[in-house]
């Protein structure tokens, strides 16, 4: 979600700190603003929009400073404006916020009844008047947040600037990350390591409720009892390099194609091939003592523990209870003893899902995390950390991260399934072969993207899109959907094949393509006789399958999309590939803004 940099150096700050927005584009946003420290005065400048419309700005009325702070914001109080953009500022102080503060309404209005004016919508502005009363007031600018903090109620990143004190920023956590960079001369402050790769490789971490005063000579840390802590600083070997586009059109089309190194990658971590076993990291609780899961997650890395579901079940024959974050710790769940816990996210951040990690730790849970940030809050907090190695993933909608939590769950139920003793080491060598065959099947998957690009303006017309799947392909059917959805702004709807006579099938007419998911094996013929339902109502089939599937289904069809031959275990991320380059091309030919779609963020830091 929003995004966050801070900069307090010796040399002109204003490029700089919109670079590093540029490097955040990727967690959505709808407003952008810096603001600079320059001769005792607070040089905000702020724009709707894209952050070009950021630059020109800033090209026609320049920031001068060698201190300032800025800030990408996605929208939730108030409405994308110039005016609730950040930062926000009195006369004394200015800031910038991810996250939400819920008891903004009440704090607004203590607030107003003491005089204080306000100029936006937003739950922010709350928190800059808060601490410009106390610097009114003669407070020092430590003294004025450690006052203002323990009132605020709800999560926040904040970086605040104070008009007296250009020298220095404060910055504060509680349920949104936040980093400390170390540089020559000079410090910084982010929202994560990427947005201070070309600024510096050595950063620290703010724990919750940390903190921090920075200066050019370096950060002084305070814990949420407000004693001096010190904070490991880590390389974060974090690239500049790593968000390039190269030669590709957009940053989804490059993470599409980079998902066979990735998925490699990320499985030689987990496989032994020359022991035929998969393994995890070192872990100090028996697995095999496990009876239940719990698997938990939000958007597309649901989909990717629907799949584990059903690996779960088949290999390890583990009970598997899985829903959605936002849902889980609302319906007051019933957490066995013993059982583990298992959270799924990209970046280690969503707000939804570490919310129920926390839940589930204090129910005494084994807690396991499945991310692509190692050193995010959900990877820290967990008792077993099982990595992907994605590498940055900028599109908003994801794709290889998808791909690679796929690998890792896999791996993760094989390595169940033999420790249970529910498969022996021939059946383990087994899974091992099909898993280390994934990479040269996805990579068999995108030889097919130009007549996925050719067939794209099929879809582009319509304004409903349904997909069928079933078993594993039905997650997959669900996950395509959602891909369509985000990128193309085309209606669409996930279903299992099996379940459209149940009602689904009253929308079909010629007017509506589906997408049916049916590689050729044991769930083959049920997902062909659903399809033939659809058929012989009018509906425009898109069968994607492979050569066998092909041949004895694929004729009628309106377009047909092939996929190697492959094992049941790894065709959710083989036929991934099929649906995300659907969406991909059908966005093109309607000119969406593929990378950074409307009204969504990478990062879900909120609630």
């Amino acid at each position: 979600m929003c995004g966050i940099i801070g900069i307090v150096g010796t040399q002109p700050v204003a490029d700089r700190l919109v670079d590093g927005l540029r490097r955040m584009e990727y967690r959505g946003y709808d407003s952008a603003g810096i603001c600079t420290l320059h001769d005792g005065q607070l040089v905000r400048r702020r724009a709707q929009g894209k952050l070009a419309n950021l630059v020109t700005e800033v090209a026609a009325n320049p920031a001068s400073g060698t201190s300032g702070i800025a800030h990408t914001r996605w929208a939730t109080h108030g409405a994308p404006t110039q005016n609730n953009a950040h930062p926000h500022a009195t006369g004394e102080v200015a800031l910038v916020h991810n996250g939400i503060i819920e008891n903004f309404r009440s704090l607004r209005q203590e607030l107003e009844a003491r005089g204080r004016v306000f100029e936006s919508e937003t739950d922010t502005e709350v928190v800059a008047h808060l601490v410009s009363e106390q610097v009114e007031a003669g407070k020092s600018p430590q003294d004025a947040v450690k006052a203002v903090l323990p009132q605020l109620r709800g999560a926040f990143a904040l970086a605040i600037a104070f008009r007296q004190h250009p020298d220095l920023l404060i910055g504060a956590r509680l349920g949104s990350p936040l980093v400390v960079g170390y540089g020559e001369g000079e410090t910084f402050l982010g929202s994560d390591a990427l947005a201070l790769a070309p600024l510096t490789q050595k950063i620290s971490y703010l724990e919750e409720g940390d903190w921090v005063v920075i200066t050019r000579d370096g950060a002084t840390i305070y814990d949420a009892d407000n004693q001096l802590v010190e904070r490991e600083i880590t390389i974060s070997g974090a690239s500049a390099v790593a968000i390039e586009k190269g030669n590709y059109r957009h940053f989804m089309q490059k993470e599409i194609f980079e998902q066979p190194t990735v998925v490699a990658q990320t499985l030689s971590s987990y496989v032994r091939p020359l022991e035929q076993k998969v393994a995890l990291p070192q872990i100090d609780f028996d697995i095999s003592a496990i009876n239940r899961v719990t698997i938990v997650a939000c958007g597309t890395s649901y989909y990717a523990g629907m799949v584990a579901k059903y690996w779960f079940e088949q290999f390890a024959r583990v009970p598997v209870d899985i829903d959605f974050a936002s849902e889980f710790r609302y319906r007051e769940p019933v957490l066995e003893k013993g059982g583990l816990a298992l959270f799924i996210s990209q970046s280690g951040e969503t707000a939804d899902t570490l919310a129920a990690l926390r839940h589930c730790k204090a129910e005494g849970q084994t807690i396991a995390v499945v991310v692509n940030v190692p050193t995010s809050s959900m990877a820290r907090e967990a008792d077993l950390l099982l990595p992907t190695h994605a590498g940055p993933e900028i599109g908003v909608a994801s794709t290889k991260a998808f791909t690679c939590q796929l690998a890792v769950l896999a791996a993760l139920a094989a390595h169940f399934a033999a420790r249970k003793g529910r498969i022996d080491a021939a059946e383990e060598a087994e899974i091992v072969r099909y898993l280390l065959e994934a990479p040269a099947c996805l990579n068999g998957a995108l030889q097919h993207d130009d007549e996925i690009a050719a067939m794209a303006h099929l879809i582009a017309p319509a304004r409903d899109v349904l997909y069928l799947g079933r078993g594993p392909d039905f997650p997959l059917a669900l996950e395509g959907a959602l891909k369509l959805k985000e990128i193309s702004y085309i209606h669409a709807e996930g279903y299992a094949a099996g379940e459209m006579k149940h009602g689904p099938i009253a929308l079909i007419d010629e007017a509506v393509p589906v997408i049916v998911l049916a590689p050729s094996g044991p769930l083959f013929e049920k997902t062909v006789s659903n399809m033939q339902e659809v058929r012989a109502r009018g509906g425009q089939i898109v069968l994607i399958s492979d050569a066998q599937g092909l041949e004895e289904a694929g004729e009628g069809c309106m377009a047909t999309i092939e996929m190697p031959k492959v094992h049941p275990l790894i065709a959710p991320l083989v036929y991934a590939v099929p649906v995300q380059l659907l969406a991909y091309h059908t966005a093109c030919v309607k000119g969406t803004d593929v990378d950074q779609p409307r009204n969504l963020a990478k990062s879900v830091t909120v609630e």
